[in-house]
């Protein structure tokens, strides 16, 4: 387990690597161009920018395009999260200290508390929240003013969000998978900015195994970098990446050591399956919420793992990639013999 200090220290390179502008932040190319707009024209009329939702999966800087925005803005920039705004009230004192034209940005928007969530609503629309004093028969609903301000939310979830709560952003944009140049891309530029002597090799080498993800090529490229500083002569190579990533557990296609245990029980131990997902977390001594949120959405998107209404299922994919042989009763054996859900949940 990485202890506070080292946590702390990773925070800081991740910070560090974050784009400050539009113009540095690499692919996304359309919403870039749509933010733009958002932006450009909110700075000509001299008003704050209409609320803004980002959605996609984690790691593809949702949290830097909020950052983006207030400096776009020239305003400040204030954070939370759902899971922290359990009740009306959190959210009331964090709207209450909101300045004129200020960013609040919401992560994981789709936590929020029923509650609070009914109380965002005015304060997104009309700028203002009513806050109750007092309980029972003699409680009353003082209305507070709220000064105009951009509420950016970012959701991994957009489905989970009600339609009330979705229709009060101005402006919706969604984060797509990077392309393995674009990573390269991201990999050269915190490359500069690590003073990592990286090669175009290593770069093609570590974005094949990013899963189309920024903050993880940047992660393999601090891994790979203390590999080649204390194993080799500090120069990233295809070789040298190849050798690193196999020391930190990372395969070809981007499969970590979770990811595997996975595909390894469904299919050494549950025949290919189809397992639930309670029983197949069991299986790899993780929580049921690390594996469906961690490990499966990149497995399902890889082909290697369907969901169905009878459980997970290994495709013939897993199989292969695990260099093993579906016995002849394994799911899949043919094209349609199981209907695919993605919004099933079995026990």
């Amino acid at each position: 387990m990485m202890s506070g200090g080292a946590a702390a220290d990773e925070r800081a390179l991740e910070a560090a690597l974050r784009p400050r502008s539009l113009a540095e932040f690499i692919g996304q190319e359309r919403l870039r161009e749509q933010l733009s707009l958002v932006l450009d024209a909110a700075r000509g009329r001299g008003r704050s920018a209409d609320h803004i939702l980002l959605s996609g999966p984690p790691g593809l800087g949702k949290t830097t395009l909020a950052m983006i925005v207030a400096t776009e803005m020239g305003v400040p920039l204030r954070i939370t999260s759902g899971p922290a705004i359990q009740h009306a009230g959190d959210l009331a004192a964090i709207l209450s200290s909101v300045s004129e034209g200020d960013v609040l940005f919401f992560d994981e928007i789709h936590r929020t508390a029923r509650p609070a969530e009914e109380l965002l609503y005015t304060a997104m629309e009309d700028f203002r929240v009513d806050v109750v004093v007092g309980k029972g028969p003699g409680a009353t609903a003082i209305p507070l003013e709220l000064p105009p301000f951009t509420l950016v939310g970012a959701t991994t979830r957009t489905g989970l969000l009600p339609g009330p709560l979705r229709d009060r952003f101005g402006f919706t944009g969604h984060l797509d998978l990077y392309e393995p140049k674009e990573l390269e891309q991201v990999l050269f530029r915190s490359a500069g900015l690590l003073d990592v002597d990286l090669r175009d090799d290593g770069a093609r080498e570590i974005a094949g195994r990013s899963r189309g993800t920024p903050r993880i090529a940047n992660r393999l490229l601090r891994r790979v970098r203390d590999f080649a500083e204390v194993r080799a002569d500090a120069v990233v190579t295809g070789d040298i990446a190849r050798t690193a990533l196999r020391v930190f557990e990372v395969d070809e296609i981007g499969l970590d050591r979770l990811d595997r245990a996975v595909l390894l029980a469904l299919c050494k131990n549950f025949g290919g399956g189809p397992v639930g997902l309670g029983t197949l977390a069991v299986a790899v001594a993780e929580e049921r919420e690390t594996v469906e949120e961690v490990a499966e959405p990149f497995l399902v998107r890889a082909g290697l793992l369907a969901r169905t209404p009878r459980g997970r299922v290994a495709t013939p994919a897993a199989w292969s990639h695990l260099g093993m042989v579906a016995p002849a009763q394994a799911p899949f054996r043919g094209h349609g013999e199981l209907d695919l859900f993605d919004n099933v949940d079995e026990a």
